[in-house]
């Protein structure tokens, strides 16, 4: 399986979360299969977005694709650092 995984400042935690709920067909028309949003412990603008693709090439697509880099434009995206995984294992204790 292939995640990415997306860290990022935003200015404005609510708007950035209407406009990527906004995208969510979107999205998912472009591969992404399942994610997860999470919050930083001491920084409420710093976001975590997890997601599993179809593919890194549809991920990289997408997210390289001049619409996205207008989409977090609008949403106050700062810098997003993105990390293409591969699963290597996974389990529930």
């Amino acid at each position: 399986m292939d995640y990415v995984l997306i860290v990022h400042k935003v200015r404005d935690y609510k708007a950035w979360k209407q406009i990527f709920d906004d995208a969510a067909a979107i999205r998912k028309d472009a591969g992404e299969q399942s994610y997860c949003v999470l919050r930083d412990e001491n920084d409420p603008n710093k976001i975590v977005h997890f997601s599993r693709w179809a593919s890194h090439a549809q991920a990289k697509a997408f997210f390289e694709s001049p619409r996205l880099v207008e989409i977090r434009r609008q949403a106050g995206v700062e810098t997003p650092e993105f990390n293409y995984l591969h699963s290597l294992e996974q389990g529930a204790l």
